[in-house]
């Protein structure tokens, strides 16, 4: 039996997730702004509360580890590490742009043949993102991009392309092409990490925990304290 506690963190939400060998067990989540730090323990007591299993018997830890949120990022990741360390148990890692992916193919059609490109807020008019095919296949990167009213332009005379995800909000009045698909109430969730989460394990792709680092694809962005006249 692999039970497996997945957390998601890359946004300003939360959740958390409980699976056994990749059926969902138990689910929680916090849609209140902000709340990672004081709901995340919560979440995590409350879904394991829900089923007749204890913490000690997790056999693997899986987070969504970016990019997103910074300080999202940090806390579900150091939680991650902290219950993986204490039980002596294995941590695994989610791309949260490709969970977007996944959750998006299991939820919504769409027509052969169309790209997907889940966008996460990078503050302003930048977003993290990539494109894949409805395949799940990755066909452009991940990666920090200022959205203008040409991106995506060669792509989408190609074809429709699906935007979705906390950072599509703002392009929509930006990307105004026929072919632009926006589609709202997307954000990443634990429940949809299971089946990933169980591969991974099954397959011992775990990760180095004390080498192990968000994958926050920029560099912090530290202001200079202002020199007293």
């Amino acid at each position: 039996m692999a039970l497996i506690l997945s957390l998601e963190t890359s946004t300003l939400f939360c959740s958390v997730a409980l699976h056994q060998n990749g059926m969902l067990l138990a689910k929680r989540e916090s849609r209140t702004a902000q709340s990672t730090a004081s709901q995340l323990a919560v979440l995590i007591d409350e879904a394991i509360k829900s089923t007749p299993y204890t913490i000690r018997d997790l056999r693997a830890v899986a987070v969504a580890a970016g990019p997103g949120s910074y300080t999202g990022l940090r806390i579900g990741i150091a939680t991650a590490k902290g219950i993986c360390y204490a039980l002596s148990v294995p941590l695994v890692s989610i791309h949260t742009l490709e969970l977007l992916v996944w959750q998006f193919v299991e939820n919504y059609p769409c027509r052969e043949g169309a790209l997907l490109c889940p966008m996460l807020d990078a503050r302003r008019m930048e977003v993290y993102c990539l494109l894949a095919t409805a395949k799940k296949e990755v066909v452009e990167k991940t990666e920090a991009k200022v959205i203008d009213g040409d991106s995506y332009a060669s792509r989408l005379a190609q074809g429709e392309i699906y935007f979705f995800g906390d950072g599509a909000a703002k392009c929509k009045d930006i990307i105004r092409h026929i072919n632009a698909r926006f589609v709202e109430g997307v954000y990443p969730l634990a429940e949809y990490m299971g089946t990933w989460a169980f591969q991974k394990f099954n397959t011992r792709q775990f990760e180095n925990m004390p080498l192990f680092e968000p994958f926050y694809l920029k560099d912090f962005m530290i202001r200079k304290p202002i020199p007293a006249i």
